[in-house]
């Protein structure tokens, strides 16, 4: 999710980082409460990240996502994705954590009948229906705020069109060639073995799969544009490609959404929503509205379920903790601190790892504007500090703000920040294959705040400043 493409920006990011971009501007003048958007968590989540987005702004994570991060948008980006409505340095020669993530060889999965029905359980933002020789896609919530639905009817190859669909879209599945306009959408397709059906991509700048990076390098991948707050899509070059899905994610304002545009030219561009889920959950279960593109949803409902088992048994571990640790996230940014509010996709995060997180009583899922002084008084004694920006030492804070040493985390060394995989071109992992897999996000922050819990556990998408 290139520049700030599919990027989704979630509440615990910091203002100042996009999913995929790393522009500085000041986001503006948000509500009180900005919506979440992957834009990924710092989701990821608008999507990736709101999927990488610049530092996600109350994230975690996906809108303008990543981004939150995506897996890691310029802050304009993440600016109207909030208004509207939630990367990444080690190089991936580094050596790599313990912790398995799931991926297409990850999980044997027998050969299914597609057309067995799913059940969708997490994600509220799109439904799943089977007919005698067809499915229906619908995605019910584009973009926040949306009054409109947008439907797909997913028909086998060459097969005869069915008579009154009224406006849906209709696509011959299983799909051979895929365009992404978001990173998040990456961990999916190799999840289920299609990442060689990606044919294009908005911007790959702030990629961090090193399978799609060589790929772009290569030229086996085209850079089309088309992504939130990046370069007009190339429509001339996506005409050449003629691809059989063009997934993108909308905010809702026809300045910076693309798919009217390929829809003009008789384009088959699809809307992916999974920026706008509030759960970590709910927003990986989107992997399944991916794969039903590719007739493989029922490969991928097993990998849920298995993430879903995964997911539950990590957070079980902290239901009898009897002193939750507290905690804060993000930074201020030229005088506003954007904290995640306490119904945020980042803030269920942390209570689902047994933390106690300050700003957990506040309603919304957005991002809360603060001042210095309001996060200071609330958060100088919080255990841990979590998601400062770009920060990747504590010097790098103090360079930052020299008012930052006088927080009893810092004092102490308790600052974990999701950096730990990062290209040189700052792409973040957690912004990008985070979304897919919120089990180890989980297992992460568990390990940072009750290490004794999870002792064979290695830090994966966070790392402690030094």
């Amino acid at each position: 999710m290139p520049g700030c493409q599919g990027v989704k920006v979630e509440a615990g990011v910091s203002p100042a980082l996009c999913r995929n971009c790393k522009s500085q501007d000041k986001p503006g003048n948000l509500p009180r409460f900005a919506p979440q958007s992957t834009f990924s968590e710092l989701g990821g989540g608008l999507d990736d990240t709101i999927t990488n987005i610049t530092q996600p702004i109350t994230e975690l994570g996906y809108f303008f996502s990543e981004v939150i991060m995506k897996k890691s948008i310029p802050i304009l980006c993440v600016l109207l994705l909030l208004v509207v409505s939630a990367c990444q340095a080690a190089p991936s020669a580094s050596p790599q954590p313990t912790t398995t993530i799931a991926s297409s060889g990850g999980i044997a999965t027998p050969e299914v009948n597609s057309q067995l029905p799913i059940t969708i359980r997490y994600a509220k933002g799109f439904t799943l229906e089977y007919k005698s020789n067809y499915k229906i896609l619908t995605v019910t919530q584009p973009w926040a705020g949306a009054e409109q639905a947008f439907t797909y009817v997913l028909i086998p190859r060459g097969a005869e069109t069915p008579a009154g669909l009224g406006n849906a879209q209709v696509i011959e599945v299983p799909v051979r060639s895929f365009v992404a306009m978001s990173t998040t959408y990456y961990p999916f397709l190799e999840n289920i073995g299609k990442l060689d059906a990606l044919v294009a991509v908005d911007d790959a700048t702030y990629i961090y799969n090193p399978s799609v990076r060589e790929k772009v390098a290569s030229g086996e991948i085209a850079i089309v544009g088309g992504g939130m707050g990046g370069p007009s899509a190339n429509i001339e070059r996506l005409l050449e490609l003629d691809p059989d899905v063009i997934m993108t994610s909308a905010s809702g304002i026809p300045e910076l959404d693309v798919y009217p545009k390929l829809e003009e030219v008789g384009l088959p561009v699809v809307i992916n929503g999974d920026y706008l889920e509030q759960t970590p959950l709910g927003r990986a279960e989107w992997g399944v509205f991916i794969a039903a593109f590719f007739d493989l949803e029922q490969q991928a409902s097993q990998q849920f379920d298995a993430l879903v088992q995964r997911y539950e048994e990590a957070r079980a571990l902290t239901a009898n903790v009897q002193e939750r640790v507290t905690v804060f996230t993000n930074t201020d940014y030229q005088g506003t601190w954007y904290v995640p509010a306490g119904e945020s996709y980042a803030a269920i995060l942390l209570k689902d790892a047994g933390a106690e997180y300050l700003w957990e009583d506040e309603p919304g899922n957005g991002a809360l504007p603060l001042s210095f002084e309001t996060v200071f008084e609330r958060a100088k004694d919080a255990d841990f500090w979590l998601n400062p920006g770009f920060a990747a030492s504590l010097q790098d804070l103090l360079a930052m703000d020299a008012r930052y040493a006088e927080f009893k985390a810092f004092q102490t060394g308790q600052v974990f920040n999701y950096n730990a995989r990062v290209t040189e071109a700052g792409g973040m992992d957690y912004f990008e294959s985070g979304v897919a897999n919120p089990d180890v996000i989980l297992k992460d922050l568990i390990k940072i705040f009750y290490p004794e819990l999870l002792p064979e556990h290695t830090l994966f998408y966070y790392q402690q400043l030094k």
